[in-house]
């Protein structure tokens, strides 16, 4: 390849990589539960991915490189960690050939084993995605040994298609990753960026040597200002990586170098990008802008890519609205500065098509672009106005019908907000409610408790299928549900649990399931994406005003308490996790529809008090997930999200005791926001961080209720009582022991019965330990 061909006019960041039909979760599900062998599952995934290059070529996406080649067992950042030799120490011993990893160690990273703690896992950037945090110390051997990356783009062009590679940039990679365990106190990863290149030099020669035009290095962290390091040295970051990779690595050395960028505006890493010659770089002009200096830069054979079809929600673009802003980057680029259309992210955050949605409502449906309607906007975009006129004509028609639609906007929730004073939004002082409540409830020091699903068994799931399809009755399906509450109130009894919870067997989903009973959002049948691993969700649609026509979990927290002495809580998902974990609509501020939610939540506490529950939890998982990527932007959003939670909980009577749950430990930026929740007891992720967040807990003087996770959930393996009782004996080091609570980082849905009671015993048998010393 003796020069780089022109990059597609129109082209993806990336697809939905789990399946239409979730094929390769259950290729790896079945393989981990032993069903299945390495071979079958190397199988299954070589087919969906010839499925997935299939389907991108029949809707249109024939020129060369406009296909994105990337697949993952896992998680990208995973896959890219591993292909670069960053294996944590306490993993030196996972077998591989010539210190690479195989499937099985692959595997072993992610999900851990008997005594070893898999990778950390937390939000990628400011979505639903997990991604496992790569462990980088001084003395990590990067190095190149292994490249299924180059394989996959050998795979395809042998069935002849030439795609273009995706992997996580290499700054992106190592702001990412966190100081692996000995690491002396300080440092940071980033400081081995320079050893870090050289790997991704080896990595372009290999490509270039398999034929690949193209390489997609995806470097998301650029468009945040809340790493530790400053936007001058993340500048310089960018020019020291770039301008080896794309300035002193040459044609034919290298592919064309695509450095893509999404989630919000590229902002100063742009014009260090521009100068460092690389040939093409993305641009998210959705949750972005136009950087200020592209006029100033030199853009003499570099490709812009305008990412600006939203690749982060469902709804049908504005075509009319995304060309202007192709115009105008075309115009601040100046005269012969090729522009290129693409989405503003990669489509794996959202489903394969609208075409396998047949119960959502015809009208509703008009108004949704999953992926495979994605790549026919950016087409459309590509062609332009008059060469796609019926595209934009429709898209036109779209905007108007969503506008004038029945329930878009509802006038009596309308006046409800309208009405609401700042009394709605503060409960009595926290001092006098912690009296009353210790008193009602008499609860140990360090209780403990869970965060509230159970383990969902196929029974539960056929049951549900089976009330949807009329095969059994409403009365049978109560009863379904009323024996596998029995069993878990029965287990938490004998574990010697303090405070229990009915388990959640009635929901499929702790977002969907508030969907399903509440006005203003849809539900769809196959719209699955991927989470983590081979976790899949399907994202509710919130495409009106909310309200709520009746109570949804009254019946089966009050059915719970009436089958034990012990208190029981009942059990909400909060309004900022609600549409964190929807697609939500468009037209309206956030903090608008997340107060309508968290109206219709605060009807329900009201019920669970009348049926006599003395314990309520709101969770709110996703608070820190969608801080913003620019800390200018921090504070209007945890005003309104913080608020949002206050106007659920406030009208709650002093003696009843609000829990939340947060997930994640990055907490340090938004300690106060936590505390401006004026939740009672406050549950956080914790273990797979070795209770780190606590430090920054404790320095902030946080009063209330706290229980640090001492159960990682997203492992399969049993913590042992000694492990616990460790984590324990550190909380209490820096939380007093009468403000700790003894919980899992999580809920225990997606894991199985055996672990779970094995696990809990273990906790329960430590907090004991640790209450006869505290």
């Amino acid at each position: 390849m003796s020069a780089i061909p022109t990059f597609p006019a129109a082209t993806i960041l990336g697809y939905p990589r789990i399946g239409p039909r979730r094929e390769l979760k259950r290729a790896l599900e079945s393989l981990w539960a032993g069903r299945s062998t390495e071979a079958e599952l190397t199988t299954a995934a070589a087919e969906l991915r010839r499925t997935t290059r299939s389907r991108l070529g029949e809707l249109g996406l024939g020129a060369e490189a406009a296909i994105p080649s990337d697949f993952t067992y896992y998680d990208q950042v995973l896959s890219a960690a591993v292909q670069v030799g960053a294996v944590p120490v306490r993993f030196a011993d996972l077998p591989g050939p010539d210190g690479a990893v195989d499937l099985a160690g692959y595997f072993t990273l992610a999900r851990g084993d008997g005594q070893r703690a898999p990778l950390e896992m937390t939000k990628w950037f400011d979505t639903n995605y997990h991604y496992l945090v790569p462990e980088i110390g001084p003395q990590t051997p990067l190095r190149l040994v292994e490249t299924p990356s180059v394989h996959h783009f050998t795979e395809a062009k042998a069935d002849g298609v030439i795609t273009r590679p995706v992997i996580v940039g290499p700054v992106t990679l190592l702001l990412l990753s966190k100081a692996s365990e000995g690491s002396p106190e300080g440092f940071d990863p980033l400081s081995r960026l320079d050893d870090l290149v050289e790997v991704y030099a080896q990595w372009l020669r290999e490509f270039a040597a398999a034929g690949a035009p193209w390489v997609q290095l995806d470097e998301p962290a650029l468009v945040s200002d809340t790493w530790s390091v400053t936007r001058a040295e993340l500048g310089e970051a960018v020019t020291r990586a770039y301008g080896r990779l794309g300035g002193q690595l040459s044609v034919p050395e290298r592919p064309g170098l695509f450095v893509s960028s999404s989630y919000n505006r590229l902002g100063d890493a742009f014009g260090p990008l521009a100068a460092s010659g690389v040939e093409a770089i993305g641009l998210d002009l959705v949750a972005g802008s136009i950087p200020d200096d592209v006029g100033q830069a030199d853009l003499a054979g570099v490709t812009l890519v305008a990412g600006v079809v939203d690749g982060h929600n469902v709804w049908r673009t504005d075509l009319d609205a995304a060309a202007e802003k192709i115009g105008a980057l075309k115009a601040a680029a100046g005269p012969g500065v090729q522009v290129a259309v693409s989405t503003s992210t990669s489509l794996f955050h959202v489903p394969h098509t609208t075409s396998d949605e047949p119960d959502l409502p015809e009208q509703l449906l008009s108004w949704l672009a999953f992926a495979d309607e994605k790549v026919g906007e950016v087409q459309a975009l590509a062609a332009g106005p008059e060469a796609a006129r019926e595209a934009f004509e429709s898209s036109r028609a779209v905007r108007a019908d969503r506008q004038s639609a029945a329930g878009v906007r509802v006038p009596a929730v309308r006046r409800t907000l309208d009405a609401l004073t700042e009394a709605d939004f503060a409960r009595t002082p926290y001092a006098r409610r912690q009296v009353i409540q210790q008193e009602a409830l008499d609860l140990p020091t360090l209780p403990t408790t869970t965060i509230g699903s159970f383990p969902q068994t196929t029974q539960l799931r056929q049951a549900r299928a089976k009330l949807r399809k009329g095969e059994i009755s409403q009365a049978d399906y109560v009863q379904e549900m009323r024996t596998e509450i029995d069993r878990v109130i029965e287990l938490q009894t004998e574990l010697g649990l303090d405070v229990l919870v009915h388990g959640e067997p009635e929901r499929n989903d702790m977002v969907q399931y508030f969907a399903e009973h509440l006005d203003g959002f849809a539900v769809t049948q196959n719209g699955w994406v991927q989470s983590y691993g081979s976790r899949c969700t399907r994202p509710s649609i919130l495409w009106g005003d909310v309200s709520r026509p009746a109570a949804i979990t009254t019946e089966w927290s009050a059915y719970a308490a009436s089958r034990t002495d012990k208190p029981v809580k009942g059990m909400l998902t909060g309004p900022v996790t609600i549409l964190a974990w929807s697609f939500v609509r468009d037209d309206q501020p956030l903090a608008q529809t997340a107060n309508q939610v968290a109206l219709a939540l605060r009807e329900e506490i009201g019920d669970l008090e009348e049926a006599g529950i003395a314990l309520i939890q709101v969770d709110e998982p996703a608070l820190r997930e969608l801080l913003p990527l620019r800390s200018t932007e921090h504070a209007e959003y945890l005003d309104w999200s913080v608020n949002a939670f206050r106007l659920a909980t406030a009208g709650a009577q002093d003696a009843t005791q609000v829990h939340t749950h947060l997930c994640y430990s990055e907490f340090g930026e938004v300690i106060g926001a936590i505390d401006g929740l004026d939740a009672d007891v406050t549950s956080i992720e914790a273990a797979r961080s070795k209770m780190e967040v606590l430090p920054d807990i404790a320095a902030a003087g946080f009063a209330r209720g706290i229980g640090p996770g001492v159960y990682d959930i997203h492992s399969p393996r049993v913590p042992s009582t000694a492990e616990i009782t460790e984590l324990l004996t550190s909380a209490t080091g820096s939380i007093d022991a009468r403000q700790l609570w003894v919980n899992p980082d999580c809920g225990l849905k997606t894991r199985g019965y055996a672990e779970t009671k094995a696990s809990l015993a273990n906790l329960v048998t430590a907090a004991r330990a640790v209450r006869e010393r505290a």
